[in-house]
């Protein structure tokens, strides 16, 4: 039996990294899309493959149609036809008040955070839907927690295209239901990635009512179960990973 074939978009660094190296752990064939660090993609392709499964990595920048459409090409040409996507490319942004933010910034963080969420869901149903020839599969798309809380003095706008995704996801969920794919999201409370500015992690733990923020392999495993057939009746679901935030 074939091994699912999973697109991991921004599977180079924190969420997106340890969701492909347990995914490969669990049976998983894996293409690693990275906007930048070819090194860091490399090494998680190299921890897939030691994990038994095939790996490739694709360079695309996600808020790109052109660059998403090649991607998901590109992933089955090398590993077969789609089964599973994971949607865990994102930035913050410069963190500050709303009407202090640029328009340059708030562009781009909808870019990478929304738009770029509602065209690779669109491409991943090309390809997994049976309306067009495909088996089916499942999606995840990696919200925040940051879009019920509204991300007040830091980031609104990245708040608000998390709350596009939990839309999407909603949507998304019921158009596909009869077509063999599932659709479910995560919102991750603050945990160890890159996506933070310098110090802010360390000046929010405090605040966190466990005391410490996640952990990506703590987010990776909920992806994991969300993405298998042990979900298999979960769609349109937006789950909290949070630690209770």
């Amino acid at each position: 039996m074939p091994r699912p074939v999973l697109l991991i978009a921004g599977g180079s660094r924190g969420i997106g990294a340890a969701t492909a190296r347990l995914a490969a752990e669990r049976g998983y064939d894996v293409a690693v899309n990275y906007l930048r660090n070819a090194e860091a993609a490399a090494a998680v392709a190299d921890a897939v493959r030691q994990a038994g499964g095939k790996a490739v990595t694709l360079q695309g920048d996600m808020a790109t149609e052109e660059d998403i459409v090649r991607v998901f090409d590109q992933t089955v040409q090398a590993l077969g036809p789609l089964t599973h996507f994971v949607h865990s490319s994102g930035i913050g942004g410069k963190n500050s008040r709303l009407d202090a933010a640029t328009a340059a910034t708030i562009r781009e963080v909808i870019d990478v955070n929304l738009f770029g969420a509602v065209v690779c869901a669109r491409e991943a149903v090309r390809r997994m839907s049976t309306a067009h020839g495909g088996r089916g599969g499942s999606i995840v798309l990696l919200s925040s927690i940051a879009s019920v809380t509204g991300g007040a003095a830091e980031y609104v706008f990245y708040a608000a295209a998390k709350g596009g995704v939990d839309a999407l996801t909603n949507g998304l969920a019921r158009e596909v239901a009869k077509e063999g794919i599932r659709v479910n999201a995560l919102r991750p409370g603050p945990t160890k990635t890159d996506i933070h500015e310098p110090g802010r992690l360390e000046r929010i733990t405090p605040l966190l009512p466990m005391g410490r923020p996640g952990e990506p392999t703590e987010i990776a495993e909920a992806v994991l179960f969300l993405l298998s057939d042990a979900a298999s009746y979960i769609s349109g679901a937006v789950l909290n990973v949070s630690g209770a935030r």
